[in-house]
């Protein structure tokens, strides 16, 4: 469904991704993993249209959409999450979200049906008329994969989701992750919290300095002595022996 090939993006003299290639299949739930400054989050950028990489090719459904601007890239099924959530404050939830469903719907009231839909999916319907920056970072992060699922994607990137929830707001994400998934969304997902990423995905991928140094299931990621040394370390080894 998605191919990259020999993705490479630079900023001046650093090369933040270089030569980056993998596919990812209709149905999976791919993995991202790496240290802070890896690249993680600029490959969202190349893949979603927000960069135009130096090199390489980004492949949707065997049309190359390479450097096409994110609305294209949105109306074609892709759309992805923010790391940083930046909602419109002064609006409501159900704006928010109805907000992202104008971009595939041609009437406000379309869109507000789908809004309606998006935000029991997400677990926001007593919050519907609540402003958005009143919300707390949890119910935000829950209103920035609802503002996402309005624009009815069929393959959804989600940049750290989960960053900065408690352990119940956590395993409520890793809930809702796992249901849109288990309904036919495409996901990849960049991660921190290793082990929501080990219940969740079914393949990683682990970026070091731009490039991959490893790609396997959870089990063959954990055990990889070059994954260990760049980015798990040996306590999470022996917490999870």
């Amino acid at each position: 469904m998605l191919t990259l090939e020999r993705v490479t993006k630079r900023f001046g003299g650093l090369t933040a991704v270089r030569e980056v290639s993998f596919a990812v299949a209709e149905g999976d739930l791919l993995g991202i993993i790496g240290p802070n400054g890896a690249g993680k989050t600029t490959l969202f950028n190349v893949i979603s249209g927000y960069y135009r990489p130096d090199a390489g090719r980004v492949v949707l459904d065997d049309r190359d959409i390479t450097g096409l601007p994110p609305h294209v890239v949105c109306r074609l099924g892709l759309t992805r999450t923010f790391q940083l959530v930046k909602p419109f404050g002064n609006l409501s939830v159900l704006d928010n979200v109805m907000i992202g469903g104008l971009t595939r719907l041609p009437t406000v009231r379309q869109a507000r049906v789908e809004a309606e839909r998006v935000i029991e999916t997400c677990g926001l319907v007593r919050h519907a008329g609540t402003r958005a920056r009143a919300l707390p970072i949890g119910l935000r992060k829950r209103l920035e994969v609802a503002r996402a699922l309005a624009t009815r994607p069929r393959f959804l990137l989600l940049d750290e989701a989960m960053a900065g929830l408690n352990p119940s707001e956590l395993g409520g994400m890793v809930d809702l992750i796992r249901r849109l998934h288990d309904d036919g969304l495409t996901l990849i997902v960049i991660e921190h919290v290793m082990a929501a990423m080990m219940r969740l995905a079914r393949r990683i991928v682990v970026l070091h300095h731009g490039e991959v140094i490893a790609e396997g299931t959870p089990a063959e990621i954990t055990s990889d002595r070059r994954v260990i040394d760049a980015y798990l370390g040996e306590e999470f080894v022996l917490a999870e022996a």
